[in-house]
């Protein structure tokens, strides 16, 4: 039973490992930016910041849970393709139609602010 929970919660001493290593890699790409903030030219530490994010990227995605967020994303792109999206002829009716009650609402305040004003200039004198 407890071998199967093990299994199942992905705590074994390669993922420990593998996280470690992930976790050395962005806090090396930290403190190298910040120690050669002025040294160093902002193109290559950016350069090298990129290129210890994606060591820890590879090194995150052998994980169980690097696999599990891989195949959520896979799943999110398939998703993402049945979705019917609006044309451009709807898009801009939509716009349009939601910029004239913005108007609207505008003016509405606007005239409820007038005379709201008025009256209590008015009762203030």
């Amino acid at each position: 039973m407890s071998e199967k929970t093990e299994a199942q919660s992905g705590s074994s001493p390669a993922q420990v490992i593998k996280w470690v290593v992930v976790a050395f890699l962005l806090g090396l790409g930290i403190w190298g930016n910040t120690y050669y903030g002025e040294d160093v030219s902002p193109l290559y530490r950016a350069l090298g910041v990129v290129v210890l994010a994606l060591m820890a990227a590879f090194v995150a995605l052998q994980t169980e849970q690097g696999r599990a967020f891989n195949q959520l994303r896979k799943d999110a792109m398939v998703e993402m393709r049945k979705v019917v999206w609006p044309t451009r002829q709807e898009t801009v009716q939509t716009t349009l139609i939601v910029l004239a009650f913005v108007v609207l609402v505008a003016i509405i305040l606007f005239f409820f602010d007038w005379i709201l004003n008025g009256l209590i200039s008015r009762v203030i004198g």
